[in-house]
């Protein structure tokens, strides 16, 4: 493996970081990965070197307010509206090379997550936009994503209106806004890092956090209103979460997949018994099992590896005792969500 550090350059002249984590020969696929809220692309650790040993090129960018790509400490947090955040990833998907015989997959964490749902559901997203621009994706990935805030740690109703007042009045005023770290993970040497990182600052500004938020919301409201709200989407899509996840909400991932099911999405779900927010940086079996269902399904949506992944797979199944697939899935059946 090798990595490539590079520039992604905005139309406005702002200058992302990026890196590329590059395969020895010719990957069998590209992942293009979006991070999530005080995070950054170097912080997902053994999760892009153990794709990178599959044959999964992943490339990554700090967005704009998070990680390398601030120059100075009143930038950070300063994402701009949504439709900025979505028109940023739609830049960055623009500019990964053209290679029509390597799948392309994209995947978020977090606050990533619900960005890539918003990115690819709502109708004002520019994937929904001019079609000639539009990525072709082979697959969709989201763990622990911002559907919605896990109830024991969402702001009230009253905050949230009230921040989207002052996101309008001082939209780029900073807001400290802190995780709590200990809910990132049960290894508490992922949380020490976690705080000892400089670049995991937990500053946003007020229209940033309202905006993140009121994304959150809309998927809500998608779900709730029914069959016209839903854009129409025939990728396929794979979810994970973390059932002890006190940042985001298990329950609203679970309801977003039976929903997106229910409308005949090729939808498969994993599901992590007492797993926190950072599935990528858990216990070391929670960890290992979660790599292990992501490449499976990566694979298995590649043509040159499809059969070899899916008896792979079945063999691991069994040699484990039979995995309760509700917990962790069944390769065979990904048109039919295990909840």
């Amino acid at each position: 493996m090798s990595t490539e550090e590079s520039v992604h350059t905005l139309p406005d002249g702002l200058e992302l970081y990026a890196k590329t984590w590059k395969t020895s020969g010719s990957p069998l696929a590209v992942l293009a990965f979006i991070h999530g809220f005080s995070d950054h692309c170097n912080a997902y650790h053994d999760l892009f070197p153990t794709l990178v040993s599959a044959g999964v090129e992943v490339r990554s960018f700090d967005q704009r307010g998070w990680g390398r790509s601030v120059k100075n400490p009143r930038d950070r947090g300063n994402t701009g509206p949504t439709s900025q955040v979505l028109s940023e990833i739609h830049s960055f998907l623009q500019s990964l090379p053209s290679r029509p015989d390597v799948p392309l997959f994209l995947m978020g964490h977090s606050m990533g997550g619900g960005q890539v749902l918003n990115y690819i559901f709502h109708p004002e997203s520019p994937y929904n936009g001019d079609k000639s621009t539009r990525p072709k994706f082979a697959g969709v990935l989201l763990y622990s994503p911002l559907i919605a805030i896990d109830p024991s740690s969402r702001p009230s109703k009253l905050i949230v209106a009230a921040g989207r007042i002052v996101a309008k009045l001082i939209p780029h005023k900073q807001r400290y806004s802190p995780l709590d770290a200990n809910l990132l993970s049960r290894n508490k040497d992922v949380v020490k890092e976690f705080v000892a990182d400089t670049l995991c600052h937990d500053t946003g500004t007020f229209e940033g956090l309202a905006g993140m938020l009121d994304r959150g919301i809309w998927l809500e409201g998608m779900m709730a209103a029914g069959d016209g709200a839903w854009a129409k989407s025939e990728l396929p899509f794979w979810f994970g979460h973390g059932d002890g996840d006190l940042i985001t909400s298990y329950s609203a991932t679970k309801d977003f997949v039976k929903a997106l099911t229910e409308k005949g999405g090729d939808v498969k779900f994993c599901s992590y018994e007492g797993a926190y927010h950072k599935l990528h940086d858990e216990l070391p079996e929670t960890t290992e099992r979660f790599f292990a269902d992501v490449k499976a399904w990566i694979l298995a949506k590649v043509p040159e590896t499809k059969g070899k992944v899916i008896q792979d797979e079945v063999e691991r199944v069994e040699g484990e005792g039979g995995i309760n697939t509700a917990v962790h899935g069944d390769v065979e059946t990904e048109g039919k969500a295990k909840l």
